[in-house]
């Protein structure tokens, strides 16, 4: 297989790529290489005409540039696009291979990555590829946020429930990492599952509102209705992983799945036991638990610190992990500096946007 062809072209589908180059030769070989891995190629000879381009068309976000050119040099354009752009644009500079202070340059000035001229097609291919991920990461990133806001706004929790989240899940994952090392959870991944966690109840976007603030008892359809929230939500998030492949997003997935699963296998919506439910979802399990008993709901007045805590003791091995319980014991008095910090009220988290 020639060296051109070795690049995963999984991200490519659809995709633009606008190439500034003054050199007749070059242009033509970054256009071959490109379309030969799947993208659309744009050209421009200068960066007075790939402003035009960028203008014309939106859809392009990624651009290679040379940096020597008449008319509009590369680094003049970096600067105009960084100044206009209304969506992020990912730039890659061509440079030479011993031309270290127009990299630094190019880089202060906001380019992204680089290509070390002569351009191997295998470098470009990959370096592309980052560039898109990058991008992707950054739509998803927002639409995700974006629908985690749209089902507080549906069950009408508030901005402090997400942020509750956050910071009792934080405080719990990072405990374990810390006493229980042979969980194998690290720091960096305890902060990774407590940024995650508010995205928890995102498939409730599909449950009526009507079902998610009825006060009387729910009959064994509107529960089963009520229930399938896990499904949707770990679908929704399954959908935008197996497009990125991002960790953090898998942990996401995992957590609005089966973060209502128990440990003795009673939970839902695969009645997983044990450490057959992945740690993060049996942290998120108690967290979730813990805030809904000490919150007032349309259905219950919420209970006491204490009387939450005494549920969850007798619920140890039940539903929840007792590694787990042990950590929330370990940190009680954090949880209860939490729910005191962040009351009931909207957060500048809720009304971000």
């Amino acid at each position: 297989m020639t060296e051109n062809l070795i690049c995963n072209v999984a991200w490519n589908n659809n995709k633009k790529v606008l190439i500034v180059e003054d050199e007749a030769l070059q242009r033509h070989l970054l256009h071959e290489d490109l379309c030969q891995a799947g993208y659309e190629v744009i050209e421009a000879l200068d960066g007075l005409e790939a402003l035009e381009k960028l203008a014309a068309d939106p859809e392009i976000r990624l651009v290679i540039t040379d940096l020597k050119m008449p008319r509009m040099d590369g680094f003049a354009l970096i600067t105009e696009i960084r100044k206009k752009q209304l969506h992020y644009v990912y730039i890659l500079v061509q440079t030479y291979r011993d031309d270290e202070e127009t990299l630094e340059k190019a880089l202060s000035l906001g380019a992204d990555d680089f290509l070390k001229k002569p351009v191997r097609p295998v470098e470009l291919c990959l370096r592309v590829a980052g560039g898109f991920r990058v991008l992707k990461l950054e739509k998803f990133e927002e639409l995700i946020f974006f629908l985690t806001k749209l089902a507080a706004l549906q069950s009408k929790e508030t901005g402090s429930h997400l942020d509750r989240m956050y910071h009792f899940t934080r405080v719990l994952a990072r405990d374990l990492a810390v006493n229980l090392p042979e969980l194998g959870l690290t720091i960096a991944v305890a902060e990774e599952i407590a940024k995650v966690s508010p995205l928890h109840d995102l498939g409730k976007v599909g449950i009526s509102v009507e079902l998610l603030h009825k006060a009387e008892k729910l009959n064994h359809q509107e529960v089963c209705s009520l229930q399938d929230h896990a499904l949707v939500g770990g679908g929704l998030i399954q959908e935008v992983y197996a497009q990125t492949e991002s960790e953090y997003l898998f942990l996401a997935q995992e957590i609005a799945q089966l973060h209502h699963e128990r440990w003795d296998g009673k939970g839902y919506p695969h009645g997983l036991a044990g450490e057959k439910i992945p740690l993060c979802a049996r942290i998120v399990a108690l967290v979730d638990a813990y805030d809904a008993m000490t919150s007032k709901r349309s259905y219950s007045v919420g209970l006491s610190h204490e009387e939450a805590k005494q549920e969850i003791l007798r619920n140890s091995g039940k539903q929840f992990d007792p590694k787990v319980v042990a950590a929330f014991l370990r940190q009680e008095s954090e949880f209860v500096r939490i729910k005191e910090e962040f009351l009931d009220i909207d957060s500048p988290l809720y009304r971000q946007g």
